[in-house]
């Protein structure tokens, strides 16, 4: 089937493109609210040290909460959850607002962008099992749901901090912040309203008595595990790709670099989506999963900003079919009534192997250099492919 013709049938599919736009509308403060944030305190308190406490508060929030909000949604639905925290999420940004605004202590910003993140509905967790679930008569095209999805969320990151910049530019980092309220808000209702979500019912399992929940499954601590370096090579190579133009004389080409890195991303998205795969989703996991690293190993030897940017875009090629990959699987070995926190779980082991990714990469870059944080990007690549290996026999559905 060409590739055309398979994302055409995932599109039309019920409920399918609904889904997607919500979580489009939904996942947009992600594009936002970290650069808003950082731009609104920097401005209201001239100090980017502030700044950036607030932001890692926000990101500390994100990545700790999901798999709680994710056992929630298993035991009380969609809309009992997701519309309270849209509506707190909301109300957190608009407190940071206010209370830097009125000029309030960094105490006072740093908790609402921890309550801020904390309350960040679970889009991801919920759209991909209700995904499976209305193309469960056609498997074959799940990998072709998944990578639109992936392409969706590189798509909120692109356009995310491009809106902010033009939002800043006629008005202020104040009202970009205000507008991702909009956003969460609007996208948050248009999901739990929609016929797949208001068809969804909790389901009881034997995962109720245990203390690990989703976490019980071997396969999905192996998905987690693996899936942590991944997100330590996002967060290293973000700081490192801005510590290789500043190195060859042009900071602001940090911001191409990475654009071409995500369009890579949406390449290889688009690429595992249109193809029919004839293989079972686990072997097909631990073989991206080894190909990562190779991606990101040209990056060690960049001699130029000319020649970064195809090699970034050759280095994101894998990540999005990876995600595909690995999102597909969580739902065959979740165990049963588990489904929400079993996605929640890699969102969190991207976003604290991100963190550390940064925070590595950027002591790396300031003790050596660019080219040794690279290093570090290709070493993450291989302990997930040496995870995926190891692990290979937990993942089989």
């Amino acid at each position: 089937m060409p590739a055309v013709q398979r994302f055409a049938r995932v599109l039309r599919a019920p409920d399918v493109a609904r889904l997607l736009g919500a979580a489009v509308l939904a996942r947009m403060p992600i594009g936002i609210d970290s650069l808003a944030t950082v731009l609104f305190v920097r401005a209201e308190t001239g100090s980017f040290a502030r700044a950036g406490l607030v932001a890692a508060a926000f990101g500390l929030g994100v990545g700790c909460s999901a798999p709680v909000l994710g056992r929630l949604i298993d035991h009380h639905g969609h809309a009992r959850v997701m519309l309270p925290l849209a509506g707190l999420h909301a109300g957190s940004l608009g407190a940071l607002v206010a209370f830097g605004l009125a000029g309030a202590p960094t105490g006072v910003l740093v908790a609402c962008g921890l309550a801020a993140g904390i309350s960040v509905p679970p889009v991801g967790s919920v759209v991909r099992p209700l995904l499976a679930g209305l193309l469960d008569d056609d498997a074959g095209l799940l990998p072709t749901a998944y990578a639109l999805d992936g392409i969706a969320i590189e798509l909120v990151f692109v356009t995310g901090p491009l809106l902010t910049a033009a939002i800043i530019v006629v008005a202020s980092p104040a009202v970009a912040l205000l507008v991702a309220c909009g956003f969460v808000v609007v996208g948050t209702v248009v999901l739990v309203t929609a016929p797949a979500s208001r068809a969804w019912r909790p389901e009881a399992g034997d995962h109720e008595r245990h203390l690990l929940g989703a976490l019980a499954s071997p396969g999905v601590r192996t998905l987690v595990a693996a899936t942590a370096p991944v997100g330590f090579a996002l967060g290293a190579t973000e700081v490192t790709m801005t510590a290789f133009a500043a190195d060859h004389g042009s900071r602001a080409a940090a911001g191409a670099l990475m654009a071409a890195w995500a369009a890579g991303s949406g390449v290889g998205g688009l690429t595992y989506g249109g193809r029919e795969h004839a293989t079972a989703p686990g072997p097909r996991w631990v073989r991206l999963a080894a190909v990562f690293p190779l991606c990101s190993l040209p990056l060690v030897l960049a001699p130029s900003i000319l020649v970064m940017a195809p090699l970034a875009l050759i280095a994101g090629l894998c990540l999005a079919p990876y995600m595909a990959a690995a999102n597909q699987l969580v739902g065959d070995v979740a165990p049963p009534g588990a489904v929400t926190e079993a996605f929640a779980w890699p969102i969190t082991a991207i976003g604290l192997g991100a963190a550390a990714g940064s925070a590595t990469a950027g002591a790396i870059a300031q003790t050596w250099g660019w080219r040794e944080g690279f290093v570090a990007v290709v070493a993450a690549g291989v302990l997930t492919g040496a995870i995926a290996v190891a692990g290979r026999a937990t993942v089989r559905a």
